[in-house]
């Protein structure tokens, strides 16, 4: 049994709705079939947006989308995408599959899904391959409403108004795919481009510096020095294996082994922020700077016989289970950790919906943002429990990952069971007397179960029974499953 107290009167942070955020490139089937069909397609669709997917997409009340990249940023050339469809000029995109890119999700078409989403934009620029001008001259172009040549473009291609643009990424990666840039030269690149990303608007833009990828504490070291004084925060990238990039394992793989160190990397998520949390709180001791993890999730070979260049994998148990744990981890870093972005929205690596053809599923990651949405804009409460251990060849990891928040007098508890084997009764206790509590908990048959195109869900939440006695709720937690209570 796990005895769990909620102190509802100490309040920790507000839990930014950002870190629910999401992220979709221009990479496999992630915009084309995935978001993007166009208007003629059979598939039913609002201005070339698939309605199931959106449909999908806004019960997540997705609070913001980055775009277009990923490595995709760096080699994109927003000209390509504006402008009539048929006099858009194609490129190949060497980053993901050598597939022809014909450029017709572009800018308008990227306000248009976030729109339809009713979600905030984030704008990912390209410094790697691009220029101080043609980064410039985009930023006007979306955001300026006086009489400019860039505006009254944007005008003649259909959308009179400026569009609302609050979050810019100076770039992705560039110590990798956006250039191969040492940390010194990124520094100076970022305060050049950055001098001419103007605020066409009312709110002044919350720019973004290109941070580490990982462990690497040298380049926050060196971006939180200067290029982060002009900035909102500073991005990190960190993805989750089974072992590490060399053995990034199967994404339906039942080897228990490989379920015990998938956990205990993603548990390796708070280490990290820890890390750099000390280099960030050096520089700026007032936390005024976010820490902006816009690359997150599990990343798993792509599945057998789809395009390498794709990054096509399954959803499991286990996505929902490392997905609560690592989320977790951001809130309890909410103080710091101000927008997140899981990578990625819609047929790539940890995803939210899968697509085949005019077909759709709903992975459990999709169910697992849904379940825990009413944290966003949350206070994060203080909680006590003993957890539990478990260990399976050499590696051990806590049987338990709990947090709790509170909003408008409202209480959400989630909570995850990373055993494979046992049930735990778990006593929940509040310092507040409850009227009304309620549970629903995703759980599996096997760690290798998902969901499938035509047929019936196997990964999806139930409501389970809970007892309320004053300020206690009762119930059971299943063995490999991620659960929310609901209580007032």
């Amino acid at each position: 049994m796990a005895k769990i107290k909620v102190n509802t009167s100490t309040k920790k942070g507000k839990i930014s709705k950002y870190i629910y955020g999401q992220f979709a490139e221009h990479l496999g089937r992630c915009i084309y079939e995935g978001i993007y069909v166009g208007e003629d397609s059979d598939i039913p669709n609002i201005n070339g947006m698939r309605c199931d997917v959106v449909s999908a997409l806004r019960e997540l009340e997705i609070p913001v989308l980055r775009w277009p990249g990923g490595c995709f940023a760096d080699d994109y050339h927003w000209r390509d995408g504006i402008g009539p469809k048929d006099k858009r000029p194609y490129m190949v995109n060497t980053n993901w599959g050598n597939v022809v890119e014909n450029n017709h999700f572009g800018t308008h078409e990227f306000f248009e899904l976030v729109e339809q989403l009713g979600t905030e934009p984030y704008i990912c620029g390209n410094v790697g391959s691009g220029t101080v001008q043609e980064m410039r001259d985009w930023v006007e172009y979306m955001t300026f409403g006086g009489d400019s040549p860039l505006a009254n473009e944007r005008r003649k291609n259909g959308h009179d108004k400026p569009w609302k643009l609050k979050f810019f990424g100076v770039g992705n990666e560039n110590w990798g795919c956006g250039g191969w840039m040492r940390p010194e030269y990124y520094a100076d690149e970022y305060r050049r481009f950055s001098t001419f990303i103007r605020n066409y608007g009312d709110e002044p833009m919350y720019k973004i510096v290109g941070g580490p990828d990982r462990t690497d504490t040298n380049w926050m070291e060196v971006m939180m020095q200067e290029p982060v004084k002009n900035a909102g925060g500073v991005s990190l990238h960190n993805y989750t294996f089974t072992k590490d990039w060399g053995n990034k394992g199967s994404s339906t793989s039942d080897d228990v082994s490989d379920y015990y160190s998938l956990i205990n990397n993603a548990l390796e998520m708070d280490k990290t922020i820890k890390m750099h949390e000390e280099i960030m709180d050096r520089y700026d001791p007032d936390k005024e700077k976010g820490l902006i993890v816009d690359e997150w999730g599990n990343w798993f070979d792509v599945m057998p016989g789809t395009n390498p260049g794709f990054l096509y994998q399954q959803n499991t148990i286990r996505d929902a289970i490392c997905g609560m744990i690592t989320l977790h981890i951001f809130q309890n870093h909410c103080d710091r950790v101000y927008m997140a972005n899981i990578a990625q929205m819609v047929n790539v690596l940890q995803a939210m919906i899968l697509t085949e053809g005019e077909k759709m599923v709903k992975t459990p990651t999709y169910y697992l943002f849904k379940m825990m949405k009413k944290h966003m804009d949350s206070e994060l409460l203080d909680i006590e429990f003993d957890n539990l251990t478990h260990t399976k060849d050499g590696v051990t990891i806590p049987k338990l990952s709990v947090n709790a928040s509170e909003k408008s007098g409202e209480y959400l508890v989630t909570m995850c069971n990373t055993s494979l084997d046992d049930d735990e009764e778990i006593v929940l206790e509040l310092d507040t007397d409850i009227r009304v509590a309620s549970a629903v908990c995703m759980s599996a048959n096997s760690i290798s179960d998902y969901n499938e195109f035509d047929k019936d869900e196997a990964v999806c939440p139930k409501e389970i029974a809970v007892s309320v006695d004053k300020n206690t709720v009762k119930f059971t937690l299943p063995k490999m499953s991620v659960c929310a209570i609901s209580i007032k």
